[in-house]
């Protein structure tokens, strides 16, 4: 028992030191969508080589104070929790840095469970990681789609080009599904897609410093 212990302690610590420096392999959502018959297709893309569009849109469309918290945004947290305890719909809560946490070693279905597990993956992460860090993994694990995974994949997928030449609509729409890419898509957008996508893009220009930690 205290073999289990310490390996469910000090494994995912030991992980995100190597994913610090090294690309994941693959994520449990990867391996579970495999299993439900789904592809997988993804190409790993340093930070430079993902538009700065799309890092300031997914800041936009995620996680507006991603710059600014070290990485738990405790007001919608506190409001996630509360709604969950009157059986409401928790949605909200979850940072980039969370998200990014939960899928590199968690689950997709939300649980208290699984949320509990979140905050001790994420407070590993923001001590081990910079930001542009964070930031490169999710935009590098995050699903886009059926069988799609990454910024490259998803960006070669939709629009026929890099991760590095996405333009700000193109980019706007991508961070528009991340909340749910099995059922919307990029392009072409529904109507909903592509009003999401305006607020996006509106939101990038009134965030102004809040997305210097993306922007360089």
């Amino acid at each position: 028992m205290i073999w289990g212990f310490l390996i469910a302690v000090f494994l995912p610590t030991a992980l995100i030191v190597v994913y610090r420096f090294l690309p994941p392999p693959i994520t449990p959502l990867m391996v579970i969508r495999l299993f439900e018959g789904q592809g997988l297709e993804r190409d790993w893309v340093s930070w430079k080589d993902i538009s700065p569009n799309l890092r300031r849109a997914a800041v936009a469309a995620e996680d507006n104070l991603f710059c600014e918290h070290s990485g738990f945004d405790w007001l919608s947290l506190e409001a996630a929790v509360k709604s969950y305890a009157e059986g409401k719909r928790a949605g909200g809560g979850s940072t980039i840095s969370m998200q990014t946490a939960k899928n590199l070693f968690l689950w997709p279905r939300r649980s208290v469970v699984r949320k509990a597990l979140e905050v001790p993956l994420t407070g590993a992460v923001e001590l081990l990681w910079p930001k542009q860090r964070i930031m490169e993994v999710y935009l590098n694990i995050a699903e886009w789609g059926p069988g799609i995974y990454g910024a490259e994949a998803a960006a070669r997928a939709y629009y026929g080009v890099s991760a590095s030449k996405l333009s700000l609509r193109q980019a706007s729409q991508l961070a528009a599904v991340l909340p749910s890419p099995l059922k919307w898509r990029a392009s072409p957008p529904e109507d909903y897609v592509a009003r999401r996508a305006a607020t996006i893009r509106k939101r990038i220009g009134q965030l102004g410093p809040l997305l210097d930690c993306v922007s360089e």
